[in-house]
């Protein structure tokens, strides 16, 4: 059962400046990161201690996305044709500016197989999360997607921020909670009401729309979790700056928690097993195509690996400001 964590002494959130004025403080403190419970890169479950940070209530919008690209004149990587030569043997179609576009089929599919609902489509961006022909009209409260890594780093440099740590981004999803298996408690749907933007039904070719979404959802629709931030589960996937490994680093000493810990190393986030010997950082979160049969991961302690070169209509991400 999910229980309220200790208060930490660490909980007083300092002077808010203008930067931090609209964001959430998170306490810092010590909690009990992952899950012996469900995916087995989830456990096991360890004590950890991050220090205090603030944090955006909701992921960037497309709204606060399209200031930044105004502002600097950024190229996300969605709009570059991707370079021949860190892609041996790649398709010479698939060598074009485009991204990773969600298709729902129309009846049961082998889930084992995700070419039955992804598709390459050139001309998807985060202006056209569907493809060229789609735009961002009536979204502009919604998370900005289609962006890879390098984009999510480029928008915290310029708006005086970062990008959160694995450990951070769970202390904050956890919402104060300790080992609630969802961001709000331990029941999904309590009293029957959507608390995130998931999937309902059997992933991926039937969705029941309970919630009330096909697609992304605006921020701020459901409701936020202890620490007032929204969008924790389900809605998008979201970056953190961790590099990946399916087996978690032992503490250096046993005998001590964790402090601020860091992922693995570059080196070992490739996947041996893909032609691209290209870096996987951590995704946390879960999005609106996460569904029990097929992914159970809008969950603080769910995470997967995402090539940092990767952009798809599911991935957004949200920014933190470390105290001085």
């Amino acid at each position: 059962m999910a229980s309220r964590a200790e208060p930490a002494n660490e909980s007083l959130a300092p002077p808010a400046t203008p930067l931090t004025r609209e964001m959430a403080w998170i306490p810092g403190g010590t909690f009990l990161m992952g899950s012996d419970r469900h995916y087995p890169e989830e456990a096991p479950v360890h004590k950890v201690a991050v220090d205090g940070f603030w944090m955006d209530r909701g992921p960037v919008t497309n709204r606060e996305f399209r200031r930044f690209v105004e502002e600097t004149g950024h190229v996300t990587f969605a709009e570059r044709p991707p370079d021949p030569k860190s892609y041996p043997g790649a398709r010479p179609d698939l060598l074009v500016p485009g991204s990773a576009v969600f298709f729902k089929p129309s009846r049961r599919v082998d889930i084992r197989d995700c070419t039955q609902w992804w598709q390459y489509v050139p001309g998807a961006d985060w202006r056209h999360p569907e493809g060229p022909e789609s735009t961002l009209d009536g979204r502009d409260d919604h998370p900005v997607v289609h962006v890879a890594y390098e984009d999510v780093d480029a928008y915290a440099t310029w708006a005086g921020k970062a990008v959160p740590t694995e450990a951070e981004w769970e202390r904050a999803a956890r919402g104060g909670l300790e080992q609630a298996v969802y961001a709000w408690g331990d029941e999904f749907a309590p009293g029957g009401k959507s608390m995130a933007n998931t999937w309902q039904g059997e992933f991926p070719w039937q969705n029941l729309l309970e919630d009330g979404y096909e697609s992304t959802s605006p921020v701020g629709a459901f409701p936020a979790n202890g620490y007032g931030l929204f969008d924790v589960g389900g809605n998008v996937w979201e970056w953190t700056c961790d590099w990946f490994s399916a087996t978690r680093r032992a503490p250096q000493r046993p005998c001590c928690t964790p402090r601020n810990p860091r992922g693995a190393t570059l080196a070992e986030s490739i996947d041996p097993a893909l032609p691209a010997k290209i870096g996987r950082r951590v995704l946390k979160g879960g999005s609106f195509l996460c569904a029990p049969n097929y992914c159970l991961r809008y969950r603080p302690a769910a995470r997967i690996p995402e090539t940092i070169d990767t952009t798809t209509c599911h991935v957004g991400f949200r920014c933190i400001v470390r105290p001085a």
